[in-house]
């Protein structure tokens, strides 16, 4: 009689509270910046690099189970500024939606630790890029990679909850030129993307 109890105020919890989540986030993507030496053009190694940005952030949660979710994670297309050994040489904009399954630890708690991973999609596009002397560079289209993550939601009214949110997306593409598609370098951006926002649970 005392687990049916248990189970049926648990599924109350859950039934109370609902099974999807939209958080908005305020994140702060911090660059990696790593990249392949040019020794034709005498560049060295993670002379490449892309600006670090703050961006907002929507995302989408459906709970299958009190402890299991899934999240779509989207923004808009972002410019990025490119510079090369500290000289900006051009643009792009990117738009990395990523989908992660998440582990919840204490789903019935005021605060609510989580893990998750999944894989990140990122479509890039209106590349302008140009090196003196070299002529204009491109980017591959799309990357796909993984991403890894990390946060906790802490309840601060019925179905509304303060979010803190780390994940590592990894993101990559080939830099080559425009005229022959000769690839001369590859730059991996694997940003860690703070973030901090309100959720709301029904």
């Amino acid at each position: 009689m005392v687990a049916l109890a248990t189970t049926g105020a648990a599924g109350t919890v859950q039934a109370d509270e609902g099974s999807w989540m939209v958080r908005a986030r305020v994140v702060r993507l911090q660059m990696a910046n790593k990249s392949d030496a040019i020794p034709s053009l005498s560049v060295p190694a993670d002379a490449i690099e892309v600006n670090d940005k703050t961006i907002p952030e929507l995302d989408i949660s459906y709970f299958f189970t009190k402890n299991i979710a899934a999240e779509l994670i989207l923004s808009y297309p972002q410019k990025q500024d490119v510079t090369l050994s500290g000289t900006k040489i051009g643009t792009f904009k990117h738009l990395p939606p990523t989908l992660t399954a998440q582990y919840h630890f204490l789903p019935d708690g005021m605060v609510r630790p989580y893990v998750g991973a999944g894989i990140n999609y990122t479509r890039i596009s209106s590349v302008s890029l140009n090196v003196p002397g070299v002529g204009a560079l491109d980017l591959d289209s799309s990357s796909v990679g993984g991403a890894l993550q990390v946060g906790v939601d802490v309840r601060l009214a019925e179905n509304l909850f303060l979010n803190v949110d780390l994940k590592k997306i990894y993101i990559n593409s080939d830099v080559k030129l425009a005229a022959t598609g000769a690839k001369v370098s590859t730059v991996k951006l694997d940003p860690v993307a703070i973030g901090v926002g309100i959720g709301y649970r029904f």
